[in-house]
């Protein structure tokens, strides 16, 4: 304990997310040295724990009647911790400049597995270093315990930050930046290369990330066994709009052990790059190729070649997408539970149809703004796919309520309805409830309530 005490005092921490107008700020007793700040941004300040021994003896006696009103401090250091592992960054920053017990108990290893940091206007690369440099304390320039690093929507997040973290945390298992648009293709690669565990990446927004590929010093250290490969699992590429069919070609040669991939909204991405993509990533389990325009049947029927590994896909607004591709899906795929179609306009009755037959497992299904969809579809449906228990028929015109009495006799576990914007009666409405005592309807009929 001595040793821990004598450590803390001469070691710097980090409090972070305190603007320059809050009281914390203001109070010059709470830090020795701060980092020069500029007004109206957050910035990273450093401070010494706070000072044991308070001299005046009217501070003593109140210090005194506060503590024995505090019940808080009677709860063992377990019980804080477990307390503490539910703060964010910036407030675990905040309790470690209470008093020396909880700087100790904030710093604690177990704590500082994730940061997390969010807010436009935090300087989130001095944050980093600070960070850090006070975790690596006991392992000079490595910090081992950190897994997780979530920065999402830091605008000021820049290359500088992300390498702060590959060359300190080499045991980084999950790192989130997305809505992060100032960080570059060098600074991502960086990550990957220097982290070797990392699983999963969420570069979504990040509008200048174009691939996901090792540094060239990187690729020249790996032995010829090893190979060019990244342990990368999940992947989020949400809103990459510059992502081409090569920028995917290189993902999925490097990142071969993808299971989850999300592509929505990369506009730039066809046929061809799914192509590439089932080449080489063949445990692929859920794919997102939403708003992707130049997608066609002929990108389903390479998506289709993961057969009974696919269980989730999103093909929402692809509007080239017709029957044709919903057959190779529904004939290859038979383990498929979740389908966003909403928006696919050539897929009709028959679609649905083969979806049916085949799919049988099917529980969450989207096909809202098919106009092609009738009543037959829903039948189809009813009679092969009992387990659904989430369905949206959001502006299907050809949708009636008979169709809807079909679905609810049969689909006793649907939980979840949206019917809005469809020509359906309030009595079919009412049906439904009655023999879906737990389906919320979402709906435009005012009549029905």
């Amino acid at each position: 304990d001595s040793d821990l005490s004598m450590r803390t005092l001469s070691t710097p921490s980090p409090a972070l997310i305190f603007p320059p107008t809050s009281p914390g700020f203001q109070n010059g007793r709470g830090s020795s040295t701060s980092s020069s700040s500029v007004t109206g941004e957050t910035v990273a300040m450093v401070h010494s724990p706070p000072p044991t021994r308070l001299t005046h003896p009217l501070i003593r006696l109140a210090a005194k009647q506060q503590k024995e009103q505090a019940h808080v401090e009677r709860l063992p250091d377990q019980s804080m911790i477990h307390i503490f592992s539910f703060l964010p960054t910036n407030q675990l920053c905040r309790c470690a400049r209470v008093c020396r017990r909880w700087y100790n108990l904030a710093w604690d290893p177990r704590l500082w597995r994730t940061i997390r940091l969010t807010g436009e206007t935090i300087n989130v690369d001095r944050a980093l270093k600070v960070l850090t440099r006070r975790l690596c304390q006991d392992t000079p320039n490595v910090c081992l315990m950190l897994e997780t690093v979530i920065v999402s929507g830091c605008r000021r997040l820049t290359d500088r930050g992300l390498y702060t973290i590959a060359q300190c945390c080499p045991e980084l298992r999950r790192l989130e930046v997305s809505g992060c648009y100032n960080i570059s293709n060098e600074a991502v690669f960086d990550v990957v290369s220097l982290c070797p565990n990392l699983e999963h990446l969420d570069v979504s927004g990040c509008s200048k990330v174009t691939c996901i590929s090792l540094t060239r010093e990187a690729s020249i250290k790996l032995s010829p066994l090893h190979g060019k490969q990244i342990s990368i699992r999940y992947l989020d590429m949400t809103d990459c709009f510059v992502l081409e069919d090569e920028g995917l070609h290189t993902i999925a040669a490097h990142c071969t052990q993808l299971t989850h991939l999300y592509l929505r909204r990369c506009v730039r991405i066809t046929d061809e790059g799914l192509r590439y993509l089932m080449i080489y990533c063949t445990s692929i389990k859920e794919l997102s190729v939403s708003d992707c325009r130049f997608v066609s049947d002929f990108g389903m029927r390479e998506i289709a070649k993961l057969e009974s590994r696919l269980r989730y896909l999103s093909i929402a607004h692809c509007g080239r997408i017709t029957d044709v591709g919903i057959r190779y899906i529904a004939k290859y795929c038979s383990k498929l539970r979740y389908l966003n179609a909403r928006g696919c306009e050539g897929i009709t009755d028959h679609g649905v149809e083969y979806l049916a037959k085949n799919c049988t497992k099917l529980k969450s299904l989207d096909i809202g703004k098919c106009p092609l969809v009738s009543d037959t579809g829903l039948e189809f449906l009813a009679l092969n796919c009992f387990n659904l228990k989430r369905l949206s028929l959001k502006s299907c015109e050809s949708i009636t309520g008979q169709g809807l009495q079909i679905v609810a006799a049969n689909c006793f576990d649907l939980q979840m309805l949206n019917v809005q914007d469809c020509d359906v009666s309030v009595d079919a409405l009412r049906f439904v409830k009655r023999h879906c005592k737990r389906c919320i309807i979402e709906h435009t009929n005012p009549a029905f309530f």
